[in-house]
This record gives C-alpha cells, structure tokens and sequence, in this order.
C-alpha cells in the first residue's frame, strides 16, 4: 500500500473535494477519453448520483462538472476565467472542450439530479455521457468521487487493490505493520515515509512539492485572518476568524488573556481556512476540503506558539500526518458521504496529532498513540451539513478537530507509548460505524443538523 504525500495533500479549490474537485477531476478524465476516440463527438450530458445530487447545489458539484467539461482543473483553477466560461455555456448552450472542439450543452437539459438510490460503488457517483450529432450516447462511463479529490471509473473500483510496489522500502499497509519497520530500522515513520517517496521522485522534487504544499496551506490562514463579511449559498453565515484574531491580537500583553485563550487561537487559524474553502478559495485538502483546517492550523499553532518549533520539521509533521492519513484511506475511508465526518475531520485530526507529537520529539509509537487518540475521540461523528454547504457545522469542526489534535498530541507524549486501543483497531471500528450509519447522516443533507435549523 503506498499513498503519496501528494495524494493526501492537493491543492485544489472550495468547497469540497468529493463534491467539487472530484467531479471537476472526473470531467477532465472524460475528455483524455473522448480525445483518443476516433468518432465526432456532438454533445455531452452528466448525471449526477446520491450525495453529489442531494448536495451537489450546495457544493457546486453542478458548476464543477461543467467546469471541468470546459477544460479546468483544480490545480490551476481560475475563478475569473470560470464565471465568465459558465456564463457563456448559459447563453449559446455549448462547452467548448480542449481538443475536441464546440460541443452541445444545455446545463438545464443535459446536467441532471438524480434523487433516487445511490449508484451501488458509492454513495458519491456521477455518470458522464458523449452523443453524436443525433443525440444517440456514443460514450459513457461512471465515475465515483471517493473523498480527497481521489476519482475511479466503475473498472477501477471493482478491480483489485494494485500490489505495493516491490521497490518501496517500507511498505507498510497498516499501522501494526509501520510501527515493526520502525523498530527494526530505527527510523522516524517521517524518515521511512520519506524514503518510500523517493522512489518516485528526487528529494529536490519531494523537498519543493512539500514546502509548495505548506505554502498554500499557510496562505490560506492568512487570507481567512484577514477576510471580513458574508459566506455565499444563501445560509447568510458571517465569517469570523478575521474578528476574532483582531480581538484575540487587541489583547496581547494586557494581563487579561486566561490560558486557555491558546484554543481559541488554534480554532481561528482552522476555521480561517476553512471560511476560505467555503467562499470557493484554494485550499489544500487535508485529507479533503471539509477538513482542510485541521493540519495547517497544528502546523501553525507550533510554528507560532511552541517555543522552539523550526519551519524547516514542517517537511516531517507533512510526511507523518501522510503517512497516518494513508492507512485510514487504505483500511477505511475518508469520504464524509462514505463514513460521516469521523472520516473527513476525525482523519485530519489523527493526521494533525501524529504530526505534532513527531516534531515535538514523540516516538513512532507515542505517534501511533496520538493518532489513536483523535481518531477515537471523533467516532461516530455524522455528516450533515445545513442546505448542502460547507459552512455549518463544517468550519467550528475543523476549529474543534484541531484543539482535539493538539490535546491528543499532547496526551500521548506524556506516555511512553503503551496504550490500550492500537490505531488499527480504531481505524476498524471507524469503518464498521460508517457501514452502520444511516445515509441521512452521510453527506446528504437529509438528517442532523441540516434538518434542525432555525425558521427565521
């Protein structure tokens, strides 16, 4: 089993990675495919499929897959340059796809919401077709949208799991496994995580990608810190980290801050990034976009608030929280739509913690503790955003997945490791709570919060 630190950690836009980058990323495969067809395609159609049709209005799934039609993709996203391609696909009913030129497209005819049964891969599925000049389907293929921006066609997600490549030093599939190689090696689970991305790139390459990774995430805090006004999507929420940091900076050296005034510093720097994820800013997911303030706001709370704490270990926290954010994905899920959010945030916060406890000096097992630690303390979390949006209760969470990081860090380097729960264990009974959990708490706006709201 091996993930990639890029896999877990992609720049991409708000406001949700199964829901927007996915769907963005599953057109754009659409299209590499209709290029190497040798027939005239005329027209295109999607069909978008339990979660991403109960909530996709609200996560912009509809904008995404025309989007990503029109030739974007998240990476290089440019929101200027899309409002004025959605604009005219409105007026001339047409896409103009790279490579295969104008194409029919009437988003009121040919983009569709189907609210019955989920497609039975998962709950997040969408199905892209291409006609011909007779409007006969020519081509189609479904894509499922897993959480953290990972898309698979049908074929993929029945095939079997591809084997650990032979070349990985390390190739642990979970955490039992990593915490062997690391006695045996003697190496932080950074340092063999490392080594396992170094079979696939330079460690010039891995040293830029990674420092690019932390540079986006660190933006993002800072853009949300100094953000005022209204979210969009109708709910009318008002951001708030931007006043809250100046509050919290007004009362620097006053003698009036209580000491855990120190949480409140972390929650701001979670949910500044995500009240950008949930204006359609770029953010990293972490491991996905509902759960993109967890890690960079640890990350920025040690860098700021920890004596000691060296920008040149943000490599290690990166690689470490990786590392943990793969075995969840490998062994359970990080989908909200699959598992609820004690697999979007609850994961962000086990990442968080076994990266902090790794830069702060913990073992690799203190660093399996911490992640256990958070893992658990979110079990059983649903998903259950108001009016499909990213935003309540999506943004105090990630405030609160951080704190819950922080504690769990700091919890388990107070031991020596020993602890009662192995993380795989947890990881386990996370994804049996998923498979139990009804679909109303599933990313589908259909249950919790998102039918308890106020009626003024």
């Amino acid at each position: 089993m091996f993930l990639s630190v890029f896999d877990m950690f992609k720049v991409g836009i708000g406001p949700s990675s199964s829901h927007t980058m996915g769907p963005m990323v599953a057109a754009a495969r659409f299209l590499d495919r209709l290029r190497g067809q040798p027939f005239r395609v005329a027209g295109l159609r999607a069909a978008l499929h339990g979660s991403l049709a109960f909530t996709g209005v609200g996560h912009a799934t509809d904008r995404a897959v025309i989007l990503g039609l029109a030739g974007f993709r998240p990476e290089d996203y440019d929101a200027a340059r899309a409002e004025a391609t959605l604009a005219e696909i409105a007026r001339t009913g047409q896409i103009v796809a790279p490579g295969l030129g104008s194409l029919r497209f009437d988003p009121a005819r040919d983009l569709q919401f189907d609210y019955g049964p989920p497609l039975p891969g998962h709950a997040n599925g969408l199905v892209l077709r291409a006609t011909d000049a007779q409007g006969d389907v020519i081509v189609a293929e479904t894509y499922y949208s897993i959480g953290g921006g990972f898309v698979v066609t049908e074929a993929e997600l029945r095939a079997p799991p591809p084997a650990t490549a032979a070349n990985l030093p390390y190739p642990f599939a979970t955490a039992a496994q990593m915490l062997d190689m690391a006695r045996q090696s003697g190496l932080s689970i950074a340092a063999m995580k490392r080594a396992n991305e170094l079979t696939l790139r330079t460690p010039h390459v891995l040293d830029q990608g990674i420092a690019r990774i932390w540079e986006v995430m660190n933006a993002c805090i800072d853009r949300g810190l100094a953000t005022d006004g209204t979210l969009p999507g109708g709910l009318q929420v008002r951001r708030r980290a931007h006043r809250i940091r100046l509050a919290l900076e007004a009362e620097r050296g006053l003698n009036i801050s209580a000491p855990h005034t120190i949480n409140d510093w972390i929650g701001v720097y979670a949910m500044a990034v995500n009240e950008e994820n949930a204006a359609g800013g770029q953010v990293v997911t972490a491991p996905t976009n509902g759960a993109a303030g967890v890690v960079p706001a640890t990350i920025r709370y040690w860098q700021d608030h920890v004596p000691g704490a060296s920008p040149a270990r943000v490599g290690a926290f990166l690689l470490t929280a990786a590392a943990i954010g793969g075995l969840i994905k490998h062994n359970a899920s990080i989908s909200g739509a699959e598992c609820g959010c004690q697999a979007e945030v609850g994961a962000a916060a086990a990442m968080a913690a076994a990266g902090l406890a790794a830069v702060l000096g913990g073992t690799p097992e203190q660093v399996e503790n911490a992640a256990e630690i958070a893992l658990e303390h979110h079990l059983g979390m649903t998903c259950d955003p108001v009016k499909g949006l990213v935003q309540v209760p999506c943004i105090e969470r990630n405030g609160l997945g951080a704190i819950k990081a922080v504690s769990a860090a700091s919890l388990a380097l107070r031991g020596d490791g020993t602890h009662f729960m192995p993380l795989d264990n947890c990881i386990e009974a996370m994804r049996q709570t998923g498979a139990d959990m009804s679909e109303k708490y599933k990313e589908t706006a259909l249950g919790g919060l998102a039918v308890n709201i106020p009626n003024c």
